[in-house]
């Protein structure tokens, strides 16, 4: 990996801060952590009752979060200077997590029988307090000081919200009570984000972490470069395609750069591509991971949750935004490539198509045997389990790919530690929803910016983007999406917005954080194995991005775009969709199919028909085709013989 350039700071996959914190005992407590915390799920999703143990539901939530919240406090250090090893303070920190969450799991059915959440013992209040404390400890560890900023404000909002004024004003808490309702309460620590992770996110990760210990990132890899390493730039279109893979089933934008950043962007580079572009496509391809089914990360979970809809119903809205992202991108490459004359890669380098198929058919048979079970069997709690099985299943054929001890210990170490990232940081946003919602501020928010707005959805969805795009740069993109969900999203429907392409707009925005600067950290992490300055790459990033910014106001204002309508209407879109795309491509790189390098006022010319068929109107469709039409016929006849013969007249 290339240091970057520049004072860029650099970026950390947890996977590879955990790799070299966890050494001796550390790494075995994870990696004892981790099995206990599977096998607690497992037993739970699937009824087992193992040894007699079946806890009720918000006991076994304060189990799992004990578990990874301890096993987070010893794999993410508490500061900077901490990250070479596991601090003494870890430890008892670590146990007391244990020690209080088991507390209060044990206690689980009188906790809802008496109405501990309103009045409690004393000690139980104590361990409640305990546990809050390390959760803000947990979530400042594995969020940052933005998030913990945020889940304290919020978090404490009961304290105050009496002395608020106008639509912020809300019930007031003394410090008992709001301690009580955060954790021994339904809706806020162990609310849905966390009931969402411990019954259905946790069989996911385990998916792809197995994809993953047993090869199935280098196939992936492989896969997309004998697809596409031929054509003309094509490394480009390798990392679009790979990193769209592979941020699907990892669902982290960093890690994913860190995986296939090393291999796309210096063979990029090496085909003509220049270090900060190189480095700005990968850091685009990879954000888009989180809206590509099938698993998209842990938050389309959360939102399937909020919405009360099936998942599978947000893999099928999700799938052709995901398809649109990233066609925006390849007619970004490829006509990068056409106008700079790059090439594809050395034939030598791509692999054998049919050799790669044969070699890693498991990966693609166990990923659609998930997609199946998702879409048609509606197993959604037990289809990663049973995808996973029958991946290592076919695994122990074939030797390359069969999952060994060192595999099964790496397995495990990513699944502990990627369930940890996420139980910290969703236990710390769970104190978000509480706050908001035991005040009732929530839904006053939402009536006062319908009112605000006055029906004008324009205006609330410019608020909502630019709302969801400051968030997301200093949150998690599923810390995002639950804070606006909550606040935004009722106001967006009841203007009159579908409820699905809603919740989609606000997850699309919170997402593009990564690729704009300040933060822009996709494009500061691959800067760093670009090579490039990290302020130009996320400038170009950002350009890249142009046309993936305006794709949230296309499905949002036409459903037809998310699969919901009649078949026809929705082919039309999709078509109008990809041209709008295609067309703006081509006037952002100036350069356009069959016609060629664009001056500047044609250039404006083809932008203008893209930006005109992004309006869902039938009139805007014929006015923006018929522009293209115009478009090349007035090339062919500014570049026909006659008019070529007849300019060099009037020119003599």
């Amino acid at each position: 990996m290339n240091p970057a350039q520049d004072s860029s700071p650099k970026q950390t996959s947890p996977e590879s801060e955990a790799s070299s914190r966890l050494t001796g005992f550390a790494y075995w407590s994870v990696i004892a952590l981790g099995c206990l915390g599977l096998l607690m799920a497992i037993n739970q999703t699937f009824n087992l009752s193992l040894l007699g143990f079946q806890p009720l539901g918000n006991a076994y939530l304060y189990y799992l979060i004990g578990i990874f919240l301890a096993a987070a406090l010893i794999v993410f250090p508490a500061w900077s200077g901490a990250k070479s090893r596991v601090s003494w303070y870890d430890w008892p920190l670590a146990l007391l997590a244990l020690g209080s969450c088991a507390y209060l799991g044990y206690h689980g059915l009188v906790m809802i029988q008496q109405g501990w959440d309103f009045m409690a013992p004393t000690e139980a209040t104590v361990a409640a307090s305990i546990l809050l404390v390390l959760v803000l400890e947990g979530v400042r560890r594995c969020g940052g000081w933005p998030l913990l900023g945020v889940a304290l404000l919020f978090g404490c909002y009961p304290l105050f919200a009496d002395s608020m004024p106008g639509f912020l004003w809300g019930n007031e808490y003394s410090l008992g009570e709001t301690v009580r309702a955060h954790v021994m309460g339904v809706e806020s620590i162990i609310g849905i984000p966390m009931q969402v992770v411990a019954q259905l996110v946790i069989g996911f990760v385990v998916f792809g972490c197995a994809l993953t210990a047993t090869g199935g990132g280098d196939f992936f890899m492989q896969f997309a470069t004998s697809l596409m390493g031929k054509s003309r730039g094509g490394p480009a279109k390798v990392s679009v395609l790979s990193s769209g893979i592979l941020g699907s089933l990892s669902g982290s934008v960093i890690s994913n750069i860190l995986t296939t950043g090393p291999i796309t962007i210096p063979t990029m580079k090496k085909t003509g591509y220049p270090a900060h572009y190189a480095g700005a496509v990968e850091a685009c391809a990879s954000t888009g991971g989180t809206l590509m089914p099938p698993i998209m990360g842990a938050v389309a979970f959360i939102m399937a949750s909020f919405l009360g809809v099936p998942y599978s119903e947000i893999m099928i809205a999700a799938f052709l935004p995901a398809l649109l992202f990233y066609l925006a991108l390849l007619f970004q490459v490829d006509i990068y490539a056409a106008k700079n004359g790059l090439k594809g890669m050395d034939p030598e380098e791509i692999p054998n198509l049919k050799a790669t198929l044969k070699d890693g058919w498991p990966y693609l048979f166990s990923l659609f045997m998930l997609i199946y079970m998702l879409l048609f069997m509606r197993l959604e709690a037990y289809a990663p389990y049973y995808a996973t099985l029958v991946l290592l299943g076919i695994s122990l054929f074939k030797r390359k790919y069969r999952m060994n001890f060192k595999r099964l210990l790496s397995f495990m170490q990513e699944l502990t530690t990627n369930v940890a990232n996420l139980v910290a940081i969703l236990a710390g946003i769970g104190l978000v929803v509480g706050g908001l919602s035991y005040t009732g501020v929530a839904g006053a928010f939402s009536r006062e910016l319908l009112l605000y707005a006055d029906g004008s959805i324009p205006l609330m969805l410019a608020a909502g983007a630019i709302t969801s795009f400051v968030l997301g740069m200093g949150m998690t993109v599923s810390a995002c999406y639950i804070f606006l969900s909550i606040l935004l999203a009722p106001a967006l429907v009841s203007a009159g917005l579908n409820p699905l392409a809603s919740h989609l707009f606000i997850l699309y925005w919170g997402m593009m954080s990564y690729i704009t600067p300040p933060v822009a950290l996709a494009a500061i992490t691959a800067s760093g194995i670009a090579g490039s300055s990290a302020s130009k790459t996320g400038v170009y990033a950002m350009r890249l991005g142009g046309i993936l910014f305006i794709l949230p106001f296309l499905f949002v204002l036409n459903p037809a775009l998310i699969l919901q309508g009649d078949p026809v209407h929705i082919l039309i879109s999709a078509f109008t969709a990809v041209t709008a795309i295609w067309l703006l491509a081509s006037g952002m790189e100036g350069y356009l199919y069959r016609v060629g390098t664009l001056n500047w006022p044609l250039r404006m010319l083809v932008m203008v028909a893209g930006a005109i068929l992004i309006y869902p109107e039938w009139i805007s469709d014929l006015v923006g085709f018929s522009l293209v039409v115009v478009i090349y016929l007035g090339n062919r006849m500014l570049n026909s013989p006659g008019a070529i013969k007849s300019g060099s007249q009037v020119r003599s």
